[in-house]
C-alpha cells in the first residue's frame, strides 16, 4: 500500500514539475494589429524580430489589417468581448472614438516624463485630458508627388507652385499617345472622390470643416468653388479621369500613366523604387486667388495600449512600445521609408534633415492642419461624402451640395450621440414589458423542454425505447452545443441589443429602453428608400439566375460535345471567391479603361458609359456581377434535378406524340419543382442579405450613398456611426421579412410535397 501511494506521489510530483517547466517555457505573447504599407511593414517585421532575439521569452505576433477593418476589428473584439491586441497601431484620429468605448488605456502613468520629452508635442495624442497615443510617425498628409521623367518629355523641369500651373501643366502632361481618341497619359490623379482628399483644395479657399466647439462649418463660399474647381479639373480642364479611386490613382501614377499625383506620406516609398517614377515631392501649390496654400489634414499614427491587460502583458507592452519608437527604430524608419520622425533627437540629425523628401514633407506639414480626432470627424466624413459625390455626379450644384452636407453632418452628429437620452415614463412601461415577454418566453421554452424532451426520458426507464432515446440525445447534445453557441446566442443576444440604446457611448454602459430603436427603423425614410431598392436588385438577381441556370441545365444534360469542359468553365463564376469577383468586374466597369467599355466602343462604336459615376448604372453593374456570380449555384441544383428525372417519362411522352415544349411543361417543370424551389428560397434569401458584391462593385455605397441595400446600409450605420442598437433592430426586421416570407413561399408553392 505504501509503495503504490509513493509512487502516486512521485508521479504527482513529476508531473506537476514538467507542467511547471513547460508553463515557464512558453512564451509572452504580445499582438500587434497595425494599417503600416508594404515598405513601412518589412521595417517594422526587422525591428521584432530585433526584440524577439533580444527577449527571447517573447514572441510577437502581427496581423496587418487596411484602416477602417483595424477600426472595427478592435471594436469589436474590445468593446463586446473585452479581447483584442495587447497593442494597435493606426492615425490618431481614431482616439476620439475609441476613448467613448473605453477601450484604450491612459498612458501617462506609464511612461517616463524624460522618455516622453524627446517627442514633438504633435506626436502624443491627447483626449480628454489624457495621453492615449504615442506616435512615431508625424504628418499622415497630403503632397503633391511628381514623376520628373515625364516632366522632362514636355520640356518641365519643376513641379507647378500654383493651382493656375497645376492646370497648366497638367494639360501638358495630359496626352493621346498613340491618337486612338483616349488619354493614355493624365496630368493628375487623386482619389478625388473622397472628402479627405477634397479637405485641402477646400481648405485653400478659406474653409475648414468644424469650428473650435465641434460643430461643422461646410455651408460656405469656400465649398461652393472647391466643389467647382475640382468638377472643372475634370469636365473642363480634363486633366484628370473622369473615374478615378484610390487604387486607379496609385496604378497610373506608379506605371507612368500619370505625371502627378495627390497621395499620402505611407505611399511615398513605394514609388521611389517604381521603375517608372523618377520621384520628386512637392507641397501642393499656392491658390493665387486666396493666397491660401491647400491644407491637408494633419496626424500622427502610432502606438494605443488595450485597457484590459494583466499586470504582466501591461509592463511587456510599455517596454515593446519605447524600443519600436526609440531613436535607433525611427531612424530606421526615416532611412528606408522617409516619414517624419516624431523625436526631436532623430528629426535633427544631419541625415534626416538633409534628406529632400522629409525636408520637404516636414514643409507640407508646418502649412497642413491638425486633423480633429473627436468622434464627430466620423460623422462628418459620413456626411461630406455623398453631397460631393451627388455634386461630382451632376445630381447636385455646389450650392446644393454644401447645403446638403452641412445639413447631414448635423443630422449624423446627432444620431452619433443617440442612446443618452434620460428615461421616461413611456420608456419604463416598455421596459417592463419587455422584461414580462422574456420572463414569459423562458417560461415557455422550460415547459416545452420538460414536456417534450426531459418528461419521456423519465418515463418506463426500463424500456428499450427510453434508453434508445437516451442514445439519441447524447449523440445530438455536441451539435445542439455547438449550435446554441453559433445561432441561438448570438441571435437572442442581437435581439437583446434591439432592445437596448448601445451606441458609442454608451457601448459599456447599455440598458434596455424598449422598442424605441424598432421606432426609428420604421419612422426612417431610407428604411423605405433601400427596401424598395433591395426588392428589385433581389427580384432582378433570382429571376435571371433561375432562368439562365436552368436553361444551362438543360443545355448540359444534353449530349453535347465537350460537354466536361463546359461544365468547369460555366462554375468557374461560383468557384472563384466573391471578393476577388467583384473587385475584377469594378476593374472591367471603369469608364476610361475597363474592358466593358473598351469592347462596346471597338465592336458597336459606342461612347464610354460612367457606370460607377452614374447612380443607376452604378446599381446596374451590381446586378450584372451578382447575376454572374448567381448563376452557376442555380444551375448545379437544376442539373442534379434533370439527371434524376427517369428517362422513361420523355420516351413514354415522345410515343404519345408530345412537343418538346409539352415534355418541358408537363414533366420537367413539375419534377423539377421539389429541387428549385428550395434552391429559389435560399437565392433569395442569400441575395436579399448579399453585401459583398453591392459594397465592392460600388466601393461601399457609391457614388453618394445611392447605390445601398438594406444589410449595406444597416452596416455602415452600425460600424460608421456605432449605432448598434438601431442597427440590431434594423437586422432583426431584415430577419422578420425573410424568415416571413420563406415560410410563406414554402407553404404556397408547395415545395416539400413531392411530385408523384
Amino acid at each position: 500500500m505504501w509503495c503504490g501511494l509513493i509512487r502516486r506521489i512521485l508521479a504527482l510530483g513529476i508531473l506537476g514539475y514538467f507542467s511547471v517547466t513547460l508553463a515557464a517555457e512558453e512564451p509572452l505573447t504580445i499582438h500587434l494589429w497595425h494599417q503600416r504599407p508594404a515598405p513601412s511593414r518589412a521595417v517594422l517585421q526587422d525591428l521584432v524580430n530585433q526584440y524577439e532575439q533580444e527577449n527571447p521569452g517573447v514572441e510577437i505576433q502581427l496581423l496587418y489589417k487596411e484602416n477602417e477593418e483595424l477600426r472595427m476589428g478592435y471594436q469589436a473584439a474590445a468593446a463586446f468581448t473585452g479581447g483584442g491586441p495587447e497593442i494597435l497601431y493606426g492615425p490618431s484620429d481614431f482616439t476620439g472614438a475609441l476613448d467613448e468605448m473605453q477601450i484604450i488605456k491612459p498612458l501617462e502613468t506609464l511612461f517616463d516624463a524624460t522618455f516622453l520629452s524627446d517627442f514633438d508635442p504633435n506626436g502624443l495624442t491627447n483626449y480628454n485630458g489624457h495621453l492615449y497615443q504615442i506616435g512615431d510617425e508625424l504628418g499622415n498628409h497630403l503632397a503633391l508627388v511628381w514623376n520628373k521623367r515625364l516632366f522632362q518629355e514636355v520640356g518641365l523641369d519643376r513641379a507647378p507652385q500654383t493651382l493656375d500651373e497645376l492646370i497648366e501643366f497638367g494639360q501638358k502632361l495630359t496626352l493621346d499617345i498613340d491618337g486612338d481618341g483616349v488619354t493614355d497619359q493624365y496630368g493628375l490623379v487623386w482619389n478625388y472622390t473622397e472628402p479627405f482628399f477634397f479637405v485641402p483644395f477646400y481648405s485653400s479657399f478659406g474653409g475648414w470643416i468644424m469650428d473650435a466647439d465641434g460643430n461643422p462649418t461646410l455651408d460656405n463660399d469656400a465649398a461652393v468653388k472647391a466643389f467647382q474647381f475640382v468638377v472643372d479639373l475634370r469636365d473642363k480642364y480634363k486633366i484628370i479621369p473622369r473615374e478615378c479611386d484610390y487604387d486607379i490613382a496609385d496604378s497610373k501614377f506608379n506605371t507612368g500613366r500619370a505625371a502627378m499625383l495627390i497621395n499620402g506620406a505611407w505611399a511615398w516609398a513605394k514609388y521611389m523604387e517604381s521603375p517608372d517614377v523618377e520621384f520628386g515631392l512637392a507641397v501642393l501649390p499656392v491658390n493665387a486667388v486666396t493666397g491660401k496654400y491647400p491644407a491637408p489634414m494633419v496626424a500622427t499614427k502610432g502606438y494605443w495600449l488595450n485597457p484590459y491587460l494583466d499586470d504582466t502583458l501591461l509592463a511587456e507592452s510599455v517596454k515593446l512600445i519605447e524600443f519600436l519608437t526609440s531613436p535607433a527604430a525611427q531612424l530606421d524608419f526615416a532611412r528606408r521609408t522617409s516619414i517624419i520622425p516624431t523625436r526631436f533627437s532623430v528629426r535633427n540629425l544631419p541625415e534626416v534633415q538633409d534628406d529632400p523628401v522629409i525636408s520637404t514633407s516636414i514643409r507640407q506639414v508646418e502649412l497642413g492642419r491638425a486633423m480633429p480626432i473627436g468622434p464627430e470627424m466620423r460623422a462628418i466624413w459620413d456626411a461630406m461624402r455623398p453631397a460631393y459625390q451627388n455634386v461630382l455626379g451632376g445630381n447636385m450644384t455646389p450650392e446644393e451640395g454644401a447645403a446638403y452636407m452641412q445639413k447631414l453632418a448635423v443630422q449624423k452628429i446627432g444620431e452619433l450621440y443617440e442612446g443618452q437620452e434620460e428615461s421616461t415614463i413611456w420608456n419604463s412601461i416598455m421596459v417592463a414589458l419587455v422584461y414580462a415577454l422574456g420572463i414569459l418566453l423562458a417560461i415557455w421554452a422550460l415547459y416545452k423542454l420538460v414536456s417534450g424532451f426531459i418528461k419521456p426520458l423519465l418515463k418506463n426507464p426500463e424500456s428499450g425505447t427510453t434508453r434508445n432515446a437516451r442514445f439519441a440525445v447524447w449523440m445530438v447534445l455536441p451539435a445542439a452545443v455547438f449550435l446554441f453557441a453559433v445561432v441561438v446566442f448570438p441571435f437572442g443576444y442581437n435581439l437583446v441589443i434591439s432592445l437596448s440604446n448601445m451606441g458609442m457611448t454608451t457601448v459599456n454602459s447599455w440598458r434596455i429602453i424598449g422598442f424605441g430603436q424598432y421606432g426609428k427603423v420604421f419612422t426612417d425614410p431610407n428604411f423605405y428608400h433601400f427596401l424598395w431598392r433591395t426588392i428589385v436588385w433581389t427580384l432582378s438577381n433570382v429571376v435571371v439566375h433561375v432562368t439562365v441556370g436552368v436553361f444551362l441545365a438543360l443545355l448540359l444534360n444534353r449530349p453535347l460535345w465537350g460537354k466536361g469542359i463546359m461544365r468547369v468553365i460555366l462554375v468557374l463564376p461560383w468557384a472563384v471567391p466573391s471578393y476577388i469577383t467583384a473587385l475584377t468586374w469594378r476593374g472591367m466597369f471603369n469608364t476610361d479603361s475597363g474592358a466593358i467599355n473598351l469592347i462596346l466602343r471597338n465592336l458597336f462604336g459606342m461612347q464610354p458609359i460612367p457606370w460607377l459615376t452614374d447612380a443607376t448604372n452604378a446599381f446596374l453593374a451590381t446586378i450584372i456581377t451578382n447575376i454572374w456570380l448567381g448563376i452557376p449555384f442555380m444551375m448545379v441544383i437544376a442539373l442534379g434535378g434533370l439527371q434524376a428525372i427517369p428517362r422513361e417519362l420523355y420516351e413514354a411522352a415522345e410515343i404519345d406524340g408530345a412537343s418538346s415544349w409539352q415534355q418541358f411543361k408537363k414533366i420537367t417543370l413539375p419534377l423539377l419543382k421539389p429541387v428549385m424551389l428550395p434552391a429559389i428560397t435560399l437565392g433569395i434569401v442569400w441575395t436579399f442579405n448579399n453585401i459583398n458584391v453591392v459594397w465592392l462593385v460600388s466601393n461601399g455605397g457609391q457614388p453618394g450613398d445611392q447605390t445601398h441595400i438594406l444589410v449595406s446600409f444597416v452596416y455602415r450605420a452600425a460600424f460608421n456611426l456605432y449605432r448598434y442598437g438601431y442597427a440590431a433592430a434594423f437586422s432583426f426586421v431584415i430577419f422578420l421579412m425573410l424568415a416571413a416570407f420563406s415560410i410563406k413561399f414554402m407553404q404556397r408553392s408547395g415545395a416539400t410535397r413531392t411530385a408523384y
